[in-house]
């Protein structure tokens, strides 16, 4: 799935010429935390997010002692509160090269470009409704001996197991482990491979830490 799947095409943007008032009152109109900034040649030239908006003297934020900081505060126009500086992807831009960039980031939104117009925004709401409409896919055969299969494989080559600490017995879709883990993340992460994975009825904790 790409950015062109997921991102929100019919785009709310401001102006760099417009007041802070007016992007304020077109975010709070539409729902929205954050817009593209574009000039009169519909150029992407910023984003204005709420967090733009923290540090402003309207709500008696203390005055920055750095003249970057006194204009983004003080400013009445877009251009001097938004940030320039725009991560932005194209369109055929992977969905998990998205969610990469905002964890990278800090971001809450990227702008999609087809070359240099922008036809769309992918916001992490956006890769919310992504998870809510993934279908649970898997295909592993039916029956006990494949579901253990199932498993060991996705321990080794998806969690990052090795070794033999761990045993695994199935019997009826019942999923039983006992062995020594090192810690409770790998705990947790044997519990969520069997739980993942077609035809496990119940899981079965047995395991212990070997530095409980």
């Amino acid at each position: 799935m790409k950015a062109k799947d997921v991102m929100t095409a019919n785009v709310v943007t401001v102006s760099p010429d417009h007041s802070v008032r007016h992007a304020a009152r077109i975010m709070l109109d539409h729902r929205i935390s954050g817009m593209p900034v574009l000039d009169d040649d519909s150029r992407l030239v910023g984003i204005v997010s709420e967090g733009d908006f923290l540090l402003r003297s309207e709500l008696g934020a203390a005055a920055p002692s750095e003249a970057r900081g006194y204009v983004k505060s003080h400013s009445w126009k877009v251009a001097d509160l938004m940030t320039p500086d725009v991560v932005a992807a194209e369109e055929e831009t992977p969905i998990e090269r998205i969610a990469a960039l905002m964890r990278e980031h800090g971001i809450k939104r990227i702008p999609v470009m087809r070359g240099r117009r922008l036809v769309g925004v992918v916001s992490r709401a956006d890769l919310l409704r992504v998870v809510i409409a993934a279908k649970f896919h898997d295909d592993t055969a039916a029956g006990d001996d494949a579901i253990r299969r199932s498993i060991l494989t996705r321990l080794q080559k998806d969690a990052g197991f090795k070794g033999d600490a761990i045993t695994i017995t199935v019997s009826d879709g019942l999923v039983h482990f006992s062995g020594m883990v090192s810690s409770q993340n790998e705990r947790d992460a044997v519990r969520v491979v069997a739980e993942g994975v077609r035809g496990v009825k119940g899981v079965f904790d047995h395991l212990y830490l070997a530095h409980p």
